[in-house]
């Protein structure tokens, strides 16, 4: 059974929201402010959290940062039309997707297990390899597990996507605009400035030379490609 958990100080919107996840069988935990609702976030397990923006005590972009330092939980952002800032700012550290108040509760629902279902099965072009290695670095994709230099790399739910992605396809030429519709959808479009943000993150992970790529190549003019000549099963 999925758990969720709701951090949101509208009690009118905590109580919508539990009442439809609880009938699809997910259950909830709620937090009205966003110290407590890191906190929980921090100490316990949770399949995915629905984070508002404005929130008391502490708001949701630093919420989500907070949480973004210390695990990879996928994160829904509510926000309201004037938001446009935090929004941005919100899927730039780590968000994987947002919702504008007042929002369709089905449009929310299908938002949901949209994000469940890309946090458990990575997105690709052709059918992923169960494991993929490459010199210096190994990838689990079952396991969700990633290996650089034999020690455990901790990635967010899109920064995970994404280097599956371009590592299934070496060599493959993709623009901002194209990695912002496989993996964040066509809903992002405008964004394009996000996926520079969880490359460079990315790259801070996984390269040892920030100012020198070795994985992950910028392609001049056009965007991002797996480094083709790395040798495989190394």
């Amino acid at each position: 059974m999925k758990n969720i958990l709701i951090i949101e100080d509208d009690p009118e919107i905590i109580k919508l929201l539990e009442i439809h996840l609880n009938d699809l069988i997910y259950t909830t935990a709620k937090a009205m402010d966003g110290a407590k609702g890191l906190k929980m976030a921090i100490e316990n397990n949770y399949d995915l959290i629905i984070l508002d923006i404005t929130l008391p005590s502490l708001n949701g972009i630093e919420v989500c940062k907070k949480i973004r330092a210390e695990k990879n939980t996928p994160i829904i952002m509510l926000t309201a039309k004037s938001e446009e800032i935090d929004r941005v700012l919100g899927l730039e550290i780590g968000a994987d997707d947002y919702i504008t108040k007042p929002f369709s509760i089905r449009e929310l629902l299908a938002r949901i297990k949209a994000v469940m279902r890309r946090s458990n099965i990575p997105k690709s072009e052709k059918k992923d390899s169960s494991v993929l290695s490459f010199e210096g670095i190994t990838i689990d994709i079952d396991k969700r597990k990633v290996l650089v230099n034999n020690t455990k790399i901790e990635l967010s739910p899109k920064e995970f996507e994404l280097l599956v992605l371009m590592a299934n396809n070496p060599g493959r030429n993709y623009s901002r605009t194209e990695l912002l519709n496989i993996i964040w959808g066509y809903n992002f479009n405008g964004y394009e400035h996000t996926v520079n943000s969880h490359i460079n993150r990315l790259r801070a992970k996984i390269e040892s030379d920030m100012t020198n790529p070795y994985y992950i190549l910028t392609t001049w003019g056009v965007g991002y490609k797996f480094n083709e000549e790395i040798s495989h099963g190394y």
